[in-house]
């Protein structure tokens, strides 16, 4: 299965990453991606750009060589109400946004209540499209709960590609998200987490999980570059 789209990747922006916005566009180019998301780190994590960052994207091309280059963030959920690290104002302008927890950026849930709570939350948030990494072990959820409140809220929740190399205990959390999505019908982003320019499209480990759960590539919103644009009009954006 060959996705068009890969909806999670950094930049030098984000501080601990190692390659530049137009490498990174050059590289989706060169896998024979049709999409990329340039979704550097929240304001939160250390290093990261601060919130003029993200306001500044409106003067991205929205073509670059020919790939659709979408606008947007990995935010930090940062307490168990589901509150980001960005205002809502740049929010609404970016064309996609991702959040997940991370370590050092103010999130102080410590049980698995906590961080089940605090993801379901930014699930509920109308602002939020896709949870990223939630079989992070650091991080343990119910995930029954957390993939119900993605069905019902229409979100997606990521494979990442990155957490098989850099959290290898997540994969057997993955393993059961992914049974869980496909017993549910609950929509999932197959991204890479790219942090280098050669990274971006790298789906292989994360794919391993898709086929094993026997999740069909209809239920992966970025199988196609449509299912992309239909999924986030879907939650109020225009990609075009």
């Amino acid at each position: 299965m060959k996705l068009e789209a890969d909806l999670h990747t950094h930049t030098i922006a984000s501080g601990h990453a190692y390659s530049t916005f137009k490498e990174m566009v050059e590289a989706a180019d060169q896998k024979g991606l049709k999409m990329i998301a340039i979704t550097d780190h929240g304001p939160n994590m250390p290093g990261a750009p601060d919130s003029e960052f993200f306001f500044n994207t409106l003067i991205w091309s929205r073509m670059i060589n020919g790939v659709h280059v979408l606008r947007g963030i990995e935010a930090n959920i940062i307490d168990t109400k589901g509150q980001l690290d960005l205002p809502d104002e740049i929010l609404d302008q970016l064309d996609i946004v991702l959040a997940g927890f991370h370590t050092g950026t103010g999130y102080r849930g410590s049980t698995v209540e906590d961080n089940t709570k605090a993801m379901i939350a930014a699930l509920e948030n109308p602002r939020v499209h896709i949870i990223t990494h939630p079989g992070n072990p650091r991080f343990p959820i119910d995930f029954e709960k957390v993939v119900l409140a993605a069905r019902d809220c229409g979100k997606a929740l990521e494979i990442n590609n990155s957490s098989f190399f850099i959290r290898p205990k997540s994969i057997e959390f993955c393993v059961r998200i992914a049974e869980l999505a496909k017993e549910h019908g609950v929509m999932v982003a197959v991204n890479s987490d790219a942090h280098i320019y050669y990274q971006v499209g790298d789906f292989s480990l994360a794919m391993g999980i898709i086929d094993r759960a026997g999740i069909e590539k209809s239920q992966i919103i970025n199988s196609s570059t449509e299912h992309v644009r239909n999924f986030l009009t879907q939650h109020g954006k225009n990609i075009d």
